[in-house]
């Protein structure tokens, strides 16, 4: 259900997101929506922000383990590429559940900016680990992954918006060498 709950966030925003369209999605009995969530939707929707932002950190290894030498500008290139193959593929409906929760709840529900920021710093975290295991500064990793995770936040906005990939492409060849000179190279 908290899959669901962040597919359904992420296509329609958490005002159209409703506990009957999670349960339909999930194929649940609405009946379990309130054993599981007693907490109603505010606790679906923090769960399915917290379930997003562990994702997409724990796709920062996989992203890895892709490239035949990790870089920076590899990291961040697969984590654009993951967003141009699903357009591609299924049209610009999705975007990220934890920017719609954040647009959609930051100033009406204290747990559920809270639990945004969570996710956040979860993704950012893992990120700037990554760029540390490269040979990034640890004073300018976390930084830096802020950086590309704020770009394309802002770019899958655009490209939605746009229904082209064109800011998506931009900003991975835009800022691909900025983020490969941040490697230390020496000793």
């Amino acid at each position: 259900m908290v899959f669901s709950a962040a597919q359904l966030i992420r296509r329609d925003g958490v005002g159209a997101t409703g506990m009957r369209e999670v349960a339909a999605h999930a194929r649940a009995p609405r009946g379990s929506l309130q054993h599981y969530f007693p907490g109603g939707k505010e606790q679906l929707v923090n769960e399915a922000v917290g379930w997003a932002g562990r994702y997409a950190a724990g796709r920062v290894a996989r992203f890895l383990a892709v490239l035949p030498e990790p870089t920076p500008s590899g990291l961040f290139r697969e984590m654009v590429r993951q967003w141009t193959d699903e357009y591609a593929s299924d049209g610009f409906a999705g975007g990220c559940p934890v920017a719609a929760a954040t647009v959609d709840c930051a100033e009406s529900a204290e747990s559920t900016r809270e639990a945004a920021s969570a996710a956040f710093a979860t993704w950012n975290g893992a990120v700037a680990e990554a760029l540390a295991g490269m040979g990034v500064p640890r004073e300018r990793a976390a930084p830096l992954a802020t950086l590309m995770i704020g770009a394309l936040e802002g770019a899958i906005l655009i490209a939605r918006a746009e229904r082209d990939v064109r800011a998506l492409t931009s900003v991975a060849r835009e800022l691909g060498p900025l983020l490969d000179a941040a490697v230390n190279h020496q000793g």
